[in-house]
């Protein structure tokens, strides 16, 4: 009954964080924690399941264009580099400093989503280190003096803890580049495959991978993902922010919580 139940949850999870353009390690460690799993084991299944899920939601977003290749393809490698060196390096801090580190980094990313910042979109002055993106429609200026840094440390906690980094990089994306939220989401769902694809390496290579945990719940995430990316393309940008602001506020909580009750 409790994997059962767990299936199911995980289900629903799945479709809610990919129309968010996030993977749900937040809420799949926790869950699989809750179920009896070690914080490493949950860790390793939360980006085994990520992998599955970012890269079927990935494909559908693709499909509509709202992927945006080149922006992924220069943003994220800082971020799956040090998700391999964090999913390796989790094996030697503590499972409890895990989860209050995830849960603090989560508040963050949501309260920085009720940020109301000024119109960052359209053509910007030319500057070094600012680029100046043309995607479709849309037009923005992605400032890579922050945008580097901060996916690399995203990609550093994320591979650590066992989740995928797209609560840091979609409010990276609309907050400090004025890319658009509907691009965000696609965008992200890009990345959190990759981050997850190496901090899972990381995690692999100390043991951590349980099979019996990860390919079940792999499976069921992989059609919540199909589903919430659907529902995504049709939901109205500023109803994803709130919805991403609010799962990121309530992932925080749980896993605090649950940080203390295994105490």
């Amino acid at each position: 009954m409790k994997w059962l139940i767990a299936l199911l949850l995980i289900l629903g999870l799945a479709a809610l964080m990919t129309m968010t353009g996030r993977g749900g390690g937040n809420f799949y460690v926790p869950l699989l924690v809750a179920c009896g799993a070690p914080m490493h084991e949950a860790a390793t299944s939360g980006q085994f399941i990520l992998v599955a899920t970012a890269s079927a939601a990935a494909l559908l977003f693709h499909k509509h264009r709202t992927v945006d290749w080149k922006l992924a393809l220069v943003i994220d490698p800082p971020t799956d580099v040090m998700a391999l060196f964090g999913g390796y390096l989790s094996a030697y801090v503590g499972g409890m400093e895990l989860k209050l580190v995830m849960a603090g980094l989560l508040a963050v990313a949501g309260f920085c989503m009720f940020l109301k910042l000024e119109d960052r979109s359209g053509p910007q002055p030319k500057r070094f280190g600012f680029w100046r993106r043309k995607f479709g429609d849309e037009e923005y200026t992605v400032n890579l003096w922050l945008a580097l840094p901060v996916t690399a440390a995203t990609g550093l906690a994320a591979g650590a803890v066992g989740i995928s980094g797209g609560s840091f990089k979609v409010p990276l994306m609309v907050l400090a580049c004025g890319v658009p939220m509907r691009v965000a989401v696609g965008t992200s769902s890009v990345m959190v495959a990759a981050t997850a694809a190496m901090g899972l390496a990381g995690h692999a290579a100390q043991g951590h991978f349980n099979p019996h945990w990860a390919l079940p719940m792999a499976c069921v995430a992989v059609l919540g993902g199909i589903i919430g990316s659907k529902f995504a393309l049709n939901a109205k940008p500023r109803n994803l922010k709130t919805l991403f602001a609010f799962t990121s506020l309530a992932a925080a909580a749980f896993m605090a919580f649950n940080a203390f009750l295994s105490r």
